[in-house]
């Protein structure tokens, strides 16, 4: 089996097939959740959100977050939601949302103003009800990365850095599948008896390469990320899914968003100054501290809807996936699944190897419903608060931290290296950041990025003017979600990193 994405769905579909017995290669282009996987809040939606609008979304985030809770607790913090609406808002749709849960199968319970206060003291003084529902929040990075852990272990293998480039077709089946490696552009071949196309966003690239067409509506979702965390609680405008509504707690952080624009293409992917303005302005009318925090960067991704091009706003098209079985165009042994929510990944793995495993006479029935997600602790790095209880229980003389504003020690950094070699992938600063909180914190890598480099160089894992390459695509990457929130103490803290970097080191970027 070829998995094209190596995002959440592609890695949830890895481990799927391969405790089916099903021997599998994923082929990512960048890295682990380089898209829509790596680019959203981590809401684990108790299906709240949809019920106005998408029943059938609400539905199936209902059951899957329920089952995630059980089999991925540790992915997960059951922080619990709040729906709140405050003066102004639509009061029919406020007095209808508990008729809406209800007909979904959803909790929620009222809760007096006042008491919704007490639970999360930022909030405004002007809400006019609250409603408490299950939701929660996972981290997707730990999602992915343990479930190619788990998939690995069965035999599976991940190429990173792998982009397909040529899909041969030979009568009605996928002869062949051409990749081109990066950073060495070295073209390698690959047969396989199926192929999968989890690439989200990319569905419609990679489809178009084997001659399909298939209509995704590419929409634009902006984040915020602030210094501090703001709720306990992800908190929600009680209304239709719209722009602004939603503060969601990520570790020590808050996430605030967030917006849906209508893209043409996947060239530049990057929040925009009147995206941040407006999700600072609308977000801040729940909870006002917003309007005066500070916000360490933003960020976008981009959500792959399945719908008609012609839809005038992309709030009315469904957040449903599709597991298209690409027989009906004239191809025997290519499948794609795309669209849905982070949320629902696993069922969306499910969908897409039932299929597969039906071409292949393959019997074993799906074990991810019943079967834990095995822990693993090369993989620990990535969750946020982590690194400083590890560090205070184990901190010793011999254990520098390497990035002080998340605590990321150097045994940790040491640990990750170690896991990429064995891997095979390529050791470098963005390899170390994405599976650590490395550079995540108010200094946005200013510090951090500088020692870790130091370190790769005193250990020989990279020579010469590599690591100046590095670090120059390191700071650009911080620099696309700094800019823009570049204004009160974080662009003094950019000023900092500027005088670092282009005024000691005298560097061009």
């Amino acid at each position: 089996m070829l998995i094209i994405g190596a995002g959440v769905t592609g890695s949830g579909l890895a481990r799927d097939l391969a405790l089916r017995g099903v021997n599998c290669l994923i082929v990512e282009k960048g890295d682990v959740n380089a898209g829509a996987s790596g680019g959203n809040h981590g809401l684990l939606h108790s299906g709240a959100r949809y019920v106005s609008n998408d029943p059938s979304s609400a539905k199936g985030c209902r059951d899957e977050a329920q089952l995630l809770r059980k089999l991925a607790p540790e992915c997960i913090e059951d922080t619990g939601g709040l729906f709140v609406a405050i003066e102004g808002d639509d009061e029919s749709y406020i007095s209808e949302f508990p008729q809406f849960c209800e007909k979904n199968g959803i909790t929620v319970s009222e809760i007096d103003c006042r008491e919704a206060k007490d639970l999360e003291p930022a909030l405004s003084e002007t809400i006019i009800a609250a409603y408490l529902v299950e939701d929660a929040t996972v981290d997707p990075f730990r999602l992915s990365f343990d479930n190619l852990a788990q998939a690995e272990s069965y035999g599976a293998s991940l190429l990173n850095h792998s982009e397909v480039i040529e899909i041969e077709r030979k009568g009605n089946r996928i002869n062949s599948v051409r990749l081109r490696q990066d950073p060495d552009g070295r073209e390698i071949v690959v047969k396989a008896d199926q192929v999968i196309n989890a690439t989200g966003a990319w569905a419609g690239q990679v489809a178009a390469l084997a001659g399909i067409e298939l209509p995704i509506i590419l929409s634009q979702g902006t984040l915020l990320v602030t210094h501090k965390r703001v709720s306990q609680r992800v908190v929600n405008r009680l209304r239709p899914p719209t722009d602004g509504d939603i503060v969601v707690p990520g570790g020590t952080v808050s996430l605030v968003g967030t917006t849906s624009i209508r893209l043409n293409n996947l060239g530049k992917i990057s929040p925009t100054f009147s995206e941040v303005d407006f999700l600072v302005q609308e977000c801040s009318k729940m909870l006002p501290v917003l309007k005066e925090i500070r916000y360490i960067r933003a960020f976008a991704g981009v959500r792959p809807l399945v719908g008609l091009e012609a839809s005038p706003d992309d709030r009315s098209v469904s957040r449903g996936f599709v597991a298209l079985d690409h027989e009906a165009n004239g191809i025997s042994n290519f499948v794609t699944v795309t669209g849905g929510k982070l949320t629902t990944y696993r069922l969306m793995a499910e969908k897409a190897a039932d299929i597969v495993c039906g071409r292949l006479g393959v019997t074993t029935p799906c074990r991810t419903r019943e079967l834990p997600l095995s822990i693993n602790d090369e993989n620990k790095w990535v969750v946020a608060g982590l690194s400083p209880r590890q560090w205070l229980k184990h901190k010793s003389t011999n254990d520098a931290l390497i990035c002080e504003c998340e605590m990321v020690p150097l045994s940790a950094v040491r640990q990750i290296i170690d896991n990429l070699n064995a891997h095979g992938i390529p050791v470098d600063l963005n390899a170390i950041r994405l599976r650590s909180r490395l550079s995540k914190g108010p200094c946005q890598g200013a510090f951090c990025g500088l020692r870790t480099l130091g370190y790769l160089y005193e250990t020989g894992e990279i020579r010469s003017s590599e690591g100046l390459d590095q670090i120059k695509t390191f700071l650009d990457q911080h620099w696309q979600g700094l800019r823009p929130v570049l204004w009160g103490t974080q662009l003094v803290q950019e000023q900092l990193q500027e005088a670092i970097y282009c005024g000691l080191l005298n560097m061009e970027l």
